[in-house]
């Protein structure tokens, strides 16, 4: 598929409309931050639901990378915003969760009665938990090899009063650390894409028409 230059032929080379390719940096700036923003907002609409949050966000960001690559005219600086997208997706996605058990969870001490993979090779455990009130209809969920909690073991556990979050251990719920990892990955987009569109503009300037395999 063509692209389109922000350049007008000259002779062989080009001239690049400067105020046209600063706004298009800043579209490309506001594409980051919309993409963050609306994914955290279809976490909330999707509660107790990952996968949809985690396909839009996954879209989302590839979309920022595409066009990240058009702004810069290369590959280098679309790869590197792969890893503040990382940030993004994991924010965006667990921010809304835990933000809700946070204000609106009930906290419990409980004590672990069972594991469901207790004697066997399974890495998925169900944690069966006995409260104050008896056993919990809910169970403490971990998909691992090695968690950090056995039966006997007493923890303090965050539920949702309408069923809606899964219920989560205590020290897991922190959305200010989610918060945190998606203002990193949206500084990461900004900064990248305020270089990428200084040297795009450069690029386009002396005449390199920007190619699929170009990496430089």
């Amino acid at each position: 598929m063509a692209e389109v230059d922000i350049k007008k032929s000259h002779g062989g080379t080009g001239t690049v409309d400067r105020g046209a390719y600063l706004l298009f940096t800043f579209v490309v700036m506001g594409l980051g931050w919309g993409i963050a923003a609306v994914n955290t907002g279809i976490s909330y609409l999707a509660l107790g639901t990952d996968l949809v949050p985690i396909i839009t966000g996954l879209i989302g960001c590839l979309v920022f990378v595409i066009v990240l690559r058009f702004l810069h005219c290369a590959w280098w600086l679309a790869a590197l915003s792969v890893l503040p997208a990382v940030f993004v997706l994991i924010g965006s996605v667990q921010y809304a969760p835990e933000s809700t058990l946070d204000d609106r969870g009930v906290r419990e001490t409980v004590r672990i009665a069972a594991d469901s993979a207790a004697g066997g090779s399974a890495s998925s455990h169900r944690f069966t938990l006995v409260g104050r009130s008896g056993k919990l209809k809910e169970t403490l969920d971990y998909d691992g090899d090695h968690p950090q909690w056995e039966v006997g073991d007493r923890i303090e556990v965050v539920s949702d009063p309408k069923g809606v979050v899964p219920l989560e251990a205590a020290s897991d719920v922190n959305p200010d650390r989610q918060l945190a990892s998606l203002i990193t990955g949206v500084v990461g987009w900004t900064c990248i894409t305020l270089l990428a569109g200084r040297r795009g503009f450069m690029r386009r300037r002396a005449g390199r028409r920007p190619a699929f395999e170009d990496l430089d």
